[in-house]
């Protein structure tokens, strides 16, 4: 069960690493082309919105672990002190959390919920959780 994690200070420029480290991991399990795509893409909307919740300027690190053990697992965890929920509720915990942070480049992110829904179709298996310890997102596609 070969195993990496990546730690990432919350700033919106290095989700880029962990975008690449999933598309190098993804190819090397053997997903198909246009599913790595969605790989790409799901792991940097999930990372992106972990540095928000952290905040850019912050001590604390956004956790990313990849595991590559019959098809590809990513675990993105952002510390915090967040209700506990699971599902679209946690969306809406973090959605109320971020509320008014923008991007680098001044544009409006999506709301979390909506982050949400862009995981869920693009990756088979999707669990978000809040709670004392912070976020937690958890996705994965089978080999």
């Amino acid at each position: 069960m070969p195993q990496v994690e990546l730690r990432i200070a919350a700033r919106p420029a290095l989700v880029r690493t962990a975008r690449q480290v999933a598309t190098t991991l993804a190819r090397r399990v053997g997903l198909a082309g246009d599913v790595l795509d969605e790989v790409r893409l799901a792991v940097g909307e999930a990372c992106s919105l972990a540095v928000a919740l952290v905040g850019e300027g912050s001590d604390a690190a956004v956790s990313v672990r990849f595991r590559d053990d019959d098809g590809l697992a990513v675990e993105i965890r952002a510390p915090g002190d967040l209700p506990a929920a699971e599902g679209e509720a946690a969306a809406e915990v973090v959605a109320a959390a971020v509320e008014g942070v923008g991007t680098d480049d001044g544009s409006d992110p999506l709301p979390a919920g909506s982050t949400l829904m862009v995981l869920t179709s693009l990756v088979p298996d999707v669990t978000v959780r809040t709670g004392a310890d912070g976020l937690d997102v958890r996705l994965g596609w089978p080999a």
